[in-house]
Protein backbone atom coordinates (compact mmCIF):
# COMPACT_ATOMS: atom_id res chain seq x y z
CA UNK A 1 0.00 0.00 0.00
CA UNK A 2 1.64 3.36 -1.11
CA UNK A 3 1.85 6.05 1.55
CA UNK A 4 -0.88 8.61 0.57
CA UNK A 5 -3.10 5.22 0.47
CA UNK A 6 -2.32 4.75 4.36
CA UNK A 7 -3.26 8.22 5.60
CA UNK A 8 -6.29 8.54 2.93
CA UNK A 9 -9.52 9.84 4.60
CA UNK A 10 -11.55 5.94 3.67
CA UNK A 11 -8.99 4.14 6.04
CA UNK A 12 -8.28 6.57 8.57
CA UNK A 13 -12.37 6.70 9.18
CA UNK A 14 -12.86 2.50 9.10
CA UNK A 15 -9.57 2.45 11.37
CA UNK A 16 -10.68 5.14 13.93
CA UNK A 17 -14.24 2.68 13.67
CA UNK A 18 -12.12 -0.17 14.45
CA UNK A 19 -9.96 2.05 16.77
CA UNK A 20 -13.32 3.30 19.02
CA UNK A 21 -14.99 0.35 19.48
CA UNK A 22 -11.56 -1.40 20.92
CA UNK A 23 -11.86 1.06 23.75
CA UNK A 24 -15.54 1.05 23.79
CA UNK A 25 -15.30 -1.32 27.40
CA UNK A 26 -11.86 0.59 28.67
CA UNK A 27 -12.15 -1.58 32.07
CA UNK A 28 -11.82 -5.04 30.30
CA UNK A 29 -9.42 -3.37 27.59
CA UNK A 30 -7.32 -2.81 30.81
CA UNK A 31 -7.79 -6.42 32.28
CA UNK A 32 -6.98 -8.06 29.33
CA UNK A 33 -3.81 -5.73 29.33
CA UNK A 34 -3.00 -6.69 33.01
CA UNK A 35 -3.87 -10.36 32.28
CA UNK A 36 -0.95 -10.22 29.07
CA UNK A 37 1.79 -8.43 31.17
CA UNK A 38 1.15 -11.08 33.81
CA UNK A 39 1.77 -13.92 31.21
CA UNK A 40 4.95 -12.74 30.09
CA UNK A 41 6.41 -10.83 33.02
CA UNK A 42 5.66 -13.72 35.70
CA UNK A 43 9.12 -15.31 34.00
CA UNK A 44 11.57 -12.75 34.62
CA UNK A 45 13.62 -11.76 37.60
CA UNK A 46 11.10 -8.88 38.91
CA UNK A 47 8.26 -11.34 38.18
CA UNK A 48 10.17 -14.12 40.25
CA UNK A 49 10.78 -11.23 42.81
CA UNK A 50 7.23 -10.28 43.08
CA UNK A 51 5.19 -13.77 42.60
CA UNK A 52 4.12 -12.84 39.52
CA UNK A 53 1.89 -14.92 38.25
CA UNK A 54 -1.06 -15.68 35.82
CA UNK A 55 -4.98 -14.95 36.65
CA UNK A 56 -3.54 -12.24 39.95
CA UNK A 57 -6.76 -9.86 40.28
CA UNK A 58 -5.86 -6.38 40.30
CA UNK A 59 -5.89 -6.24 44.02
CA UNK A 60 -3.35 -9.02 44.28
CA UNK A 61 -1.10 -7.39 41.81
CA UNK A 62 -1.04 -3.93 43.47
CA UNK A 63 -0.53 -6.29 46.74
CA UNK A 64 2.75 -8.12 45.27
CA UNK A 65 4.15 -4.71 43.03
CA UNK A 66 4.49 -1.46 45.38
CA UNK A 67 4.55 2.03 43.43
CA UNK A 68 8.05 2.79 42.73
CA UNK A 69 9.88 5.90 41.21
CA UNK A 70 13.33 5.31 39.19
CA UNK A 71 14.95 5.23 42.07
CA UNK A 72 13.03 2.20 43.23
CA UNK A 73 13.78 0.01 39.99
CA UNK A 74 17.42 1.38 39.04
CA UNK A 75 18.94 -1.86 40.52
CA UNK A 76 16.76 -3.97 37.73
CA UNK A 77 17.62 -1.45 35.57
CA UNK A 78 21.24 -1.54 35.80
CA UNK A 79 21.34 -5.30 35.81
CA UNK A 80 19.48 -4.88 32.22
CA UNK A 81 21.39 -1.76 31.27
CA UNK A 82 24.97 -4.23 31.43
CA UNK A 83 22.75 -6.69 29.08
CA UNK A 84 21.48 -9.86 31.46
CA UNK A 85 18.52 -11.50 30.37
CA UNK A 86 15.12 -11.75 30.96
CA UNK A 87 15.02 -8.81 34.18
CA UNK A 88 12.18 -6.86 33.47
CA UNK A 89 10.57 -8.30 30.58
CA UNK A 90 11.88 -11.52 28.41
CA UNK A 91 15.03 -11.23 26.85
CA UNK A 92 16.64 -7.92 26.35
CA UNK A 93 15.09 -4.35 25.27
CA UNK A 94 15.55 -3.19 21.50
CA UNK A 95 16.66 -0.11 23.11
CA UNK A 96 17.27 1.89 26.25
CA UNK A 97 16.22 5.40 26.55
CA UNK A 98 18.55 7.83 28.10
CA UNK A 99 16.50 11.00 30.07
CA UNK A 100 17.52 13.37 32.67
CA UNK A 101 15.77 12.75 36.21
CA UNK A 102 15.99 15.93 38.64
CA UNK A 103 16.57 13.60 41.36
CA UNK A 104 18.07 10.26 40.53
CA UNK A 105 20.75 11.19 37.76
CA UNK A 106 19.97 9.95 34.38
CA UNK A 107 17.56 6.98 33.74
CA UNK A 108 17.55 4.66 31.24
CA UNK A 109 13.94 3.43 30.31
CA UNK A 110 13.63 0.14 28.09
CA UNK A 111 11.86 0.01 25.00
CA UNK A 112 10.95 -3.51 24.01
CA UNK A 113 10.01 -5.45 21.18
CA UNK A 114 6.56 -5.21 22.65
CA UNK A 115 6.71 -1.51 23.41
CA UNK A 116 7.49 -0.07 20.02
CA UNK A 117 4.15 -0.49 18.16
CA UNK A 118 2.75 1.41 21.18
CA UNK A 119 5.09 4.59 20.48
CA UNK A 120 4.39 4.34 16.29
CA UNK A 121 0.89 3.34 16.60
CA UNK A 122 -0.11 6.01 18.53
CA UNK A 123 1.12 8.77 16.69
CA UNK A 124 -0.32 7.04 13.22
CA UNK A 125 -3.75 7.14 14.90
CA UNK A 126 -3.58 10.99 15.91
CA UNK A 127 -2.98 11.81 12.05
CA UNK A 128 -5.95 9.23 11.25
CA UNK A 129 -8.05 10.47 13.64
CA UNK A 130 -7.66 14.31 12.47
CA UNK A 131 -7.85 13.39 8.74
CA UNK A 132 -11.41 10.93 9.74
CA UNK A 133 -12.81 14.25 11.48
CA UNK A 134 -11.72 16.70 9.35
CA UNK A 135 -11.64 15.11 6.09
CA UNK A 136 -8.42 16.89 5.32
CA UNK A 137 -5.26 14.82 4.21
CA UNK A 138 -3.92 17.57 2.19
CA UNK A 139 -0.85 17.59 4.61
CA UNK A 140 0.45 13.90 3.08
CA UNK A 141 0.86 16.04 -0.55
CA UNK A 142 3.51 18.22 0.95
CA UNK A 143 6.19 17.78 3.16
CA UNK A 144 6.51 16.96 6.86
CA UNK A 145 8.73 18.51 9.67
CA UNK A 146 9.59 16.60 13.03
CA UNK A 147 11.35 18.87 15.44
CA UNK A 148 13.33 16.33 17.52
CA UNK A 149 16.87 14.80 19.19
CA UNK A 150 19.67 13.63 17.20
CA UNK A 151 18.99 10.05 15.85
CA UNK A 152 22.53 9.30 16.73
CA UNK A 153 22.69 5.97 19.23
CA UNK A 154 25.25 5.13 21.70
CA UNK A 155 25.29 1.89 23.19
CA UNK A 156 25.23 0.75 26.83
CA UNK A 157 27.77 -1.54 28.44
CA UNK A 158 25.76 -4.68 27.75
CA UNK A 159 25.51 -3.66 23.81
CA UNK A 160 22.14 -2.18 23.71
CA UNK A 161 21.36 0.75 21.25
CA UNK A 162 20.64 3.45 23.67
CA UNK A 163 19.47 7.33 22.54
CA UNK A 164 16.65 10.14 23.76
CA UNK A 165 13.33 8.85 22.92
CA UNK A 166 12.78 11.46 19.85
CA UNK A 167 16.01 9.56 18.38
CA UNK A 168 15.43 6.34 18.90
CA UNK A 169 11.70 6.89 17.28
CA UNK A 170 13.16 8.24 14.42
CA UNK A 171 14.66 4.66 12.85
CA UNK A 172 11.31 3.29 13.13
CA UNK A 173 8.64 6.40 11.34
CA UNK A 174 6.88 4.49 8.63
CA UNK A 175 8.37 4.66 5.20
CA UNK A 176 4.58 6.68 4.22
CA UNK A 177 5.74 9.29 6.45
CA UNK A 178 9.93 9.13 5.35
CA UNK A 179 9.37 10.07 2.02
CA UNK A 180 8.42 13.96 2.63
CA UNK A 181 10.08 13.78 5.59
CA UNK A 182 12.10 17.00 6.62
CA UNK A 183 15.12 18.11 7.97
CA UNK A 184 17.71 15.60 6.43
CA UNK A 185 19.48 13.02 8.47
CA UNK A 186 22.55 14.71 8.79
CA UNK A 187 20.63 17.97 10.03
CA UNK A 188 18.72 15.94 12.44
CA UNK A 189 22.61 14.77 13.91
CA UNK A 190 23.53 17.85 15.07
CA UNK A 191 24.12 18.13 18.76
CA UNK A 192 23.76 21.93 19.34
CA UNK A 193 20.13 23.31 19.45
CA UNK A 194 20.96 26.67 17.96
CA UNK A 195 23.50 25.23 15.43
CA UNK A 196 20.65 23.07 14.57
CA UNK A 197 17.75 25.14 14.18
CA UNK A 198 19.62 27.46 11.99
CA UNK A 199 20.18 24.06 9.78
CA UNK A 200 16.63 23.23 10.37
CA UNK A 201 15.65 26.59 8.66
CA UNK A 202 17.98 26.25 6.17
CA UNK A 203 16.59 22.88 4.99
CA UNK A 204 13.07 23.51 5.00
CA UNK A 205 12.98 27.54 4.16
CA UNK A 206 12.20 26.73 0.45
CA UNK A 207 9.99 23.66 0.39
CA UNK A 208 6.15 22.89 0.51
CA UNK A 209 5.73 22.33 4.18
CA UNK A 210 2.24 21.00 5.56
CA UNK A 211 3.27 19.41 8.80
CA UNK A 212 4.62 21.04 11.88
CA UNK A 213 5.52 18.36 15.35
CA UNK A 214 7.50 18.79 18.22
CA UNK A 215 7.04 21.01 21.82
CA UNK A 216 5.92 24.02 21.33
CA UNK A 217 8.93 26.38 22.87
CA UNK A 218 11.18 24.95 20.42
CA UNK A 219 8.86 25.17 17.47
CA UNK A 220 8.53 28.19 18.10
CA UNK A 221 12.18 29.36 18.16
CA UNK A 222 12.00 27.13 14.52
CA UNK A 223 9.71 29.56 13.52
CA UNK A 224 11.28 33.05 14.67
CA UNK A 225 14.28 32.40 13.28
CA UNK A 226 12.47 31.51 9.89
CA UNK A 227 11.38 34.74 9.77
CA UNK A 228 14.27 36.47 10.87
CA UNK A 229 15.91 34.29 7.43
CA UNK A 230 13.52 34.76 4.90
CA UNK A 231 12.52 38.58 6.16
CA UNK A 232 8.75 37.37 5.49
CA UNK A 233 6.10 38.71 8.14
CA UNK A 234 4.66 35.50 9.14
CA UNK A 235 5.27 31.94 7.97
CA UNK A 236 2.02 31.51 6.52
CA UNK A 237 3.82 33.78 3.13
CA UNK A 238 7.04 31.15 4.14
CA UNK A 239 4.64 28.08 3.81
CA UNK A 240 0.84 28.86 2.50
CA UNK A 241 0.12 25.46 2.73
CA UNK A 242 0.89 25.26 6.17
CA UNK A 243 -2.20 22.94 7.66
CA UNK A 244 -1.19 20.72 10.85
CA UNK A 245 0.76 21.51 14.03
CA UNK A 246 1.22 18.20 16.08
CA UNK A 247 2.47 18.71 19.34
CA UNK A 248 2.75 17.43 22.93
CA UNK A 249 5.20 17.77 26.26
CA UNK A 250 3.43 20.71 27.88
CA UNK A 251 0.07 22.80 27.42
CA UNK A 252 -0.51 24.77 24.28
CA UNK A 253 -2.63 27.02 25.94
CA UNK A 254 0.17 29.95 26.97
CA UNK A 255 1.63 29.41 24.00
CA UNK A 256 -1.63 30.29 21.69
CA UNK A 257 -1.19 33.95 21.20
CA UNK A 258 2.43 33.67 20.25
CA UNK A 259 1.75 30.89 17.72
CA UNK A 260 -1.17 33.28 15.94
CA UNK A 261 1.05 36.34 15.59
CA UNK A 262 4.02 34.05 14.00
CA UNK A 263 2.08 32.07 11.72
CA UNK A 264 -0.75 34.52 10.67
CA UNK A 265 -3.47 32.31 11.56
CA UNK A 266 -5.32 30.05 14.28
CA UNK A 267 -3.20 26.12 12.30
CA UNK A 268 -5.22 23.13 13.51
CA UNK A 269 -3.25 21.05 16.64
CA UNK A 270 -3.31 17.43 17.02
CA UNK A 271 -1.77 16.92 20.78
CA UNK A 272 0.37 14.43 21.71
CA UNK A 273 1.33 12.88 25.00
CA UNK A 274 4.19 10.65 24.45
CA UNK A 275 6.52 9.83 27.10
CA UNK A 276 9.47 7.54 27.29
CA UNK A 277 7.77 4.74 29.41
CA UNK A 278 5.43 5.02 26.83
CA UNK A 279 2.59 6.60 24.54
CA UNK A 280 -0.25 7.14 26.87
CA UNK A 281 -2.72 8.98 25.28
CA UNK A 282 -3.39 11.38 21.97
CA UNK A 283 -6.66 14.02 20.50
CA UNK A 284 -8.05 11.00 18.28
CA UNK A 285 -10.68 13.76 16.70
CA UNK A 286 -10.66 17.30 15.95
CA UNK A 287 -12.19 19.65 18.48
CA UNK A 288 -12.53 17.11 21.63
CA UNK A 289 -11.51 17.93 25.01
CA UNK A 290 -8.41 16.06 26.30
CA UNK A 291 -6.57 13.53 24.92
CA UNK A 292 -7.96 9.14 24.33
CA UNK A 293 -6.01 7.23 27.00
CA UNK A 294 -4.13 3.95 25.06
CA UNK A 295 -6.15 1.61 27.73
CA UNK A 296 -5.82 -1.10 24.99
CA UNK A 297 -1.96 -0.28 23.97
CA UNK A 298 0.35 -2.83 26.61
CA UNK A 299 0.05 -0.42 29.43
CA UNK A 300 -1.58 -0.93 32.68
CA UNK A 301 -2.80 2.57 34.41
CA UNK A 302 -3.22 3.23 37.33
CA UNK A 303 -4.51 6.62 39.32
CA UNK A 304 -3.73 7.87 42.59
CA UNK A 305 -5.50 11.37 43.40
CA UNK A 306 -3.17 14.33 43.78
CA UNK A 307 -4.15 14.90 47.41
CA UNK A 308 -3.18 11.88 48.95
CA UNK A 309 -0.45 11.02 46.70
CA UNK A 310 1.87 11.50 50.35
CA UNK A 311 -0.30 9.70 52.31
CA UNK A 312 1.54 6.53 53.55
CA UNK A 313 -0.79 3.99 52.08
CA UNK A 314 -2.33 6.38 49.30
CA UNK A 315 -5.23 4.27 46.88
CA UNK A 316 -4.48 3.31 43.51
CA UNK A 317 -7.50 3.26 41.14
CA UNK A 318 -7.99 1.77 38.36
CA UNK A 319 -9.95 3.58 34.74
CA UNK A 320 -13.34 2.32 35.92
CA UNK A 321 -12.68 4.22 39.31
CA UNK A 322 -11.86 7.41 38.56
CA UNK A 323 -13.86 10.37 38.54
CA UNK A 324 -13.77 13.89 36.49
CA UNK A 325 -12.18 16.91 37.46
CA UNK A 326 -10.04 15.02 40.19
CA UNK A 327 -6.22 15.89 39.64
CA UNK A 328 -4.34 12.53 39.58
CA UNK A 329 -1.02 11.04 39.52
CA UNK A 330 -0.03 8.34 36.86
CA UNK A 331 1.80 4.75 37.94
CA UNK A 332 1.76 2.57 35.00
CA UNK A 333 2.67 -1.03 34.28
CA UNK A 334 4.41 -1.98 30.87
CA UNK A 335 5.32 -4.05 28.18
CA UNK A 336 8.58 -2.35 28.24
CA UNK A 337 9.22 -3.89 31.68
CA UNK A 338 8.27 -1.12 33.68
CA UNK A 339 6.45 -2.28 36.40
CA UNK A 340 4.14 0.18 39.30
CA UNK A 341 5.91 2.83 37.92
CA UNK A 342 5.20 6.23 38.73
CA UNK A 343 5.85 8.95 35.47
CA UNK A 344 5.49 12.04 38.08
CA UNK A 345 2.73 13.36 35.82
CA UNK A 346 -0.72 14.61 36.30
CA UNK A 347 -3.80 14.52 34.52
CA UNK A 348 -7.63 14.87 34.88
CA UNK A 349 -9.90 12.76 33.17
CA UNK A 350 -12.33 15.44 30.82
CA UNK A 351 -14.31 12.03 29.65
CA UNK A 352 -14.95 8.76 31.10
CA UNK A 353 -16.71 6.76 28.64
CA UNK A 354 -14.32 7.26 26.12
CA UNK A 355 -11.65 7.69 28.67
CA UNK A 356 -9.58 11.21 27.84
CA UNK A 357 -7.11 12.98 30.12
CA UNK A 358 -5.76 16.43 29.96
CA UNK A 359 -1.87 16.52 31.44
CA UNK A 360 -2.26 19.16 33.86
CA UNK A 361 1.73 19.29 35.74
CA UNK A 362 4.15 17.04 37.54
CA UNK A 363 3.83 15.55 41.01
CA UNK A 364 6.60 17.39 42.14
CA UNK A 365 6.75 20.16 40.31
CA UNK A 366 4.63 22.54 42.41
CA UNK A 367 5.08 26.29 44.00
CA UNK A 368 3.78 25.72 47.69
CA UNK A 369 6.40 27.32 49.96
CA UNK A 370 3.65 28.58 52.09
CA UNK A 371 1.17 25.40 51.54
CA UNK A 372 -0.87 26.43 48.49
CA UNK A 373 0.19 23.95 46.01
CA UNK A 374 -0.43 25.82 42.92
CA UNK A 375 -0.28 23.74 39.95
CA UNK A 376 0.57 23.71 36.14
CA UNK A 377 -3.15 23.90 35.34
CA UNK A 378 -3.66 26.74 37.57
CA UNK A 379 -1.03 29.50 36.06
CA UNK A 380 -1.44 28.51 32.76
CA UNK A 381 -5.17 28.83 33.21
CA UNK A 382 -4.71 32.25 34.82
CA UNK A 383 -1.94 33.49 32.10
CA UNK A 384 -4.85 33.07 29.58
CA UNK A 385 -6.77 34.72 31.07
CA UNK A 386 -4.92 37.66 31.64
CA UNK A 387 -3.74 37.68 28.39
CA UNK A 388 -7.31 37.66 27.07
CA UNK A 389 -8.36 40.51 29.55
CA UNK A 390 -5.59 42.57 28.92
CA UNK A 391 -3.73 41.97 25.44
CA UNK A 392 0.06 41.21 25.32
CA UNK A 393 2.12 38.00 24.00
CA UNK A 394 3.82 35.98 26.36
CA UNK A 395 6.69 33.24 24.76
CA UNK A 396 7.11 31.78 28.21
CA UNK A 397 6.63 32.31 32.09
CA UNK A 398 8.24 30.71 35.40
CA UNK A 399 6.44 30.93 38.60
CA UNK A 400 8.42 31.24 42.11
CA UNK A 401 8.24 31.45 45.65
CA UNK A 402 9.71 34.86 47.25
CA UNK A 403 10.20 33.81 51.03
CA UNK A 404 12.47 36.55 52.07
CA UNK A 405 11.71 40.01 50.30
CA UNK A 406 13.30 43.07 50.93
CA UNK A 407 10.85 44.35 51.94
CA UNK A 408 7.02 43.70 52.44
CA UNK A 409 4.79 40.17 52.68
CA UNK A 410 5.88 37.02 50.89
CA UNK A 411 4.90 36.67 47.19
CA UNK A 412 4.74 34.82 43.87
CA UNK A 413 6.91 35.93 41.64
CA UNK A 414 5.95 35.95 37.58
CA UNK A 415 9.12 35.76 35.37
CA UNK A 416 7.50 36.74 32.12
CA UNK A 417 9.21 37.09 28.53
CA UNK A 418 6.55 39.13 26.31
CA UNK A 419 7.03 39.23 22.99
CA UNK A 420 4.43 42.36 23.84
CA UNK A 421 3.77 43.98 26.95
CA UNK A 422 0.44 43.78 27.74
CA UNK A 423 -1.27 47.62 27.50
CA UNK A 424 -1.75 47.80 31.40
CA UNK A 425 0.79 45.69 33.45
CA UNK A 426 -0.73 46.45 36.73
CA UNK A 427 -4.17 45.33 35.30
CA UNK A 428 -2.78 42.49 33.99
CA UNK A 429 -1.23 41.31 37.31
CA UNK A 430 -4.25 42.14 39.12
CA UNK A 431 -5.97 40.09 36.83
CA UNK A 432 -3.61 36.87 36.85
CA UNK A 433 -3.89 37.01 41.05
CA UNK A 434 -7.65 37.38 40.91
CA UNK A 435 -7.44 34.31 38.00
CA UNK A 436 -5.22 32.27 40.32
CA UNK A 437 -7.25 32.88 43.36
CA UNK A 438 -9.95 31.25 41.95
CA UNK A 439 -8.41 28.45 41.12
CA UNK A 440 -6.32 27.91 43.81
CA UNK A 441 -8.76 28.38 47.66
CA UNK A 442 -5.67 27.65 49.42
CA UNK A 443 -3.67 30.66 47.15
CA UNK A 444 -7.19 32.48 48.11
CA UNK A 445 -6.65 32.08 51.79
CA UNK A 446 -3.15 33.05 51.94
CA UNK A 447 -4.01 36.33 50.04
CA UNK A 448 -6.73 37.32 52.13
CA UNK A 449 -5.47 36.55 55.34
CA UNK A 450 -2.86 38.33 54.21
CA UNK A 451 -0.09 35.76 54.13
CA UNK A 452 0.72 36.87 50.97
CA UNK A 453 0.73 39.77 49.29
CA UNK A 454 -0.85 39.52 45.57
CA UNK A 455 1.53 38.35 42.72
CA UNK A 456 4.48 40.17 41.45
CA UNK A 457 5.47 40.29 37.67
CA UNK A 458 8.55 40.45 36.04
CA UNK A 459 9.23 41.14 32.54
CA UNK A 460 12.62 39.83 31.45
CA UNK A 461 13.66 40.56 27.52
CA UNK A 462 11.54 37.36 25.01
CA UNK A 463 15.33 35.70 24.58
CA UNK A 464 15.75 35.02 28.43
CA UNK A 465 13.91 31.55 28.59
CA UNK A 466 16.63 30.21 25.95
CA UNK A 467 19.76 32.08 27.59
CA UNK A 468 18.62 29.95 30.58
CA UNK A 469 17.28 26.77 29.57
CA UNK A 470 21.22 27.00 28.02
CA UNK A 471 22.86 28.09 30.97
CA UNK A 472 21.27 24.98 32.56
CA UNK A 473 22.49 22.43 29.84
CA UNK A 474 18.36 21.58 28.76
CA UNK A 475 18.01 23.45 25.45
CA UNK A 476 15.88 22.04 22.88
CA UNK A 477 15.03 18.43 22.03
CA UNK A 478 12.54 17.16 24.65
CA UNK A 479 13.58 19.29 27.60
CA UNK A 480 10.95 21.75 28.79
CA UNK A 481 10.60 25.24 30.38
CA UNK A 482 9.82 24.55 34.23
CA UNK A 483 6.15 26.67 34.64
CA UNK A 484 6.63 26.26 38.36
CA UNK A 485 9.32 25.38 41.31
CA UNK A 486 9.06 25.53 44.88
CA UNK A 487 12.81 27.29 45.24
CA UNK A 488 14.35 30.31 43.13
CA UNK A 489 17.00 28.54 41.14
CA UNK A 490 15.21 29.00 37.65
CA UNK A 491 13.94 32.64 38.70
CA UNK A 492 17.61 33.91 39.90
CA UNK A 493 18.79 32.79 37.14
CA UNK A 494 15.93 34.11 34.38
CA UNK A 495 16.33 37.79 36.75
CA UNK A 496 19.93 37.78 35.35
CA UNK A 497 18.54 39.01 32.05
CA UNK A 498 15.89 41.77 33.84
CA UNK A 499 14.99 44.55 32.04
CA UNK A 500 12.49 47.59 33.02
CA UNK A 501 9.68 47.59 33.92
CA UNK A 502 11.30 45.36 36.91
CA UNK A 503 8.17 44.54 38.62
CA UNK A 504 4.88 45.38 38.84
CA UNK A 505 2.57 44.12 41.91
CA UNK A 506 -1.38 43.10 41.61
Amino acid sequence: MGWKATLSLPLARWAMRRLRNSVSDPVTAQRDVLSALLAKGKATAFGRDHDLKDGLSVAEFQARVPVRDYEGLRGYMERAVKGEEDVVWPGVPLYFCKTSGTTSGAKYIPLTKDSMPNHIGSARNALLGHIAGTGDASFVDGKMIFLQGSPELAKTPGGIHLGRLSGIVAHHVPGYLQANRLPSWETNCIEDWETKVDAVVEDTCEEDLRLVSGIPSWVQMYFERLLVHTGKATVKEVFPNLSLFVHGGVAFGPYTERFRQLLGFDIPRVELYPASEGFLAYQDAPGVEGMLLNVNDGIFFEFIPADRYFDEAPPRLTVGEVELGVQYAVVLSSNAGLWGYDIGDTVKFVSLDPPRVLVTGRIKHFTSAFGEHVIAEEVEGAAQEAVAAHGGVMTEFHVAPQVTPEEGLPYHEWVVAFEEMPEDVDAFAATLDVALQARNPYYKDLIQGAVLRPAVVTPVPSGSFTEAMRKRGKLGGQNKVPRLANDRTMADLLLEFKTEPKTTSA
